[in-house]
């Protein structure tokens, strides 16, 4: 296969998973224990060894073929979408690599539940959430951006009359309300939460 083709299916791995990560932050607009039991549920399935092994191997590949086609691709970038692409692209990979070894930290070396608080203890925590806050953000309005990009050079029709680099506008604006209320959730309405005493070792407190 070419270097495009294994980037274009563990990317489709990955978006399924992301996707599907996303909604589940969703839900605690509806509540934090809400959020707990999908996660719970869903977990059955992403958690299970063979498909864990899966989703961490597409990790690795799609950054490293990723990588590959920056290089090849070099200076060819010029329109708004192509920049995008790249840029989104290489925040995703340093985001994956930050966010998927922290988890990994938090599961087997701190013994935490990598569960609602493990996510939310950063952005709901002065002074870390300086960080937090636009580290989340950028990545979750990275991935709508790769998707537009992508979207943009796959599509080649229009829908609803609205042309491909208009349909990818909208899914640029999607992640922006996307953004919005997952952190409407993770901050119990913009309110902060108070974090149970064993998480707090992930704020310095």
């Amino acid at each position: 296969m070419k270097i495009k083709q294994i980037h274009f299916f563990s990317g489709v791995v990955l978006a399924c998973f992301i996707g599907i990560h996303l909604f589940n932050h969703f839900i605690s607009i509806f509540g934090i224990q809400r959020h707990i039991e999908l996660m719970d549920s869903l977990r059955k399935i992403y958690r299970h060894p063979f498909v864990e092994m899966i989703l961490l191997v597409s990790v690795v590949v799609q950054i490293r073929s990723g990588l590959q086609l920056v290089r090849r691709k070099g200076s060819r970038n010029a329109g708004f979408f192509d920049k995008l692409h790249l840029y989104s692209g290489l925040y995703l990979a340093i985001f994956l690599v930050i966010h998927v070894s922290a988890v990994l930290v938090g599961r087997f070396y701190l013994k935490l539940d990598t569960n609602f608080y493990f996510g939310a203890a950063g952005i709901n925590s002065f002074p870390v959430n300086l960080f937090f806050i636009p580290y989340y953000a950028l990545a979750v309005l990275s991935f709508f951006g790769h998707l537009a990009a992508v979207h943009s050079k796959k599509m080649n029709q229009p829908i609803l009359s609205l042309s491909p680099a208009h349909q990818a506008k909208g899914i640029l604006i999607l992640g922006a309300v996307v953004t919005l209320l997952l952190f409407y959730g993770l901050t119990n309405q913009f309110s902060s939460i108070e974090l149970p005493e064993e998480y707090r070792i992930l704020t310095g407190q």
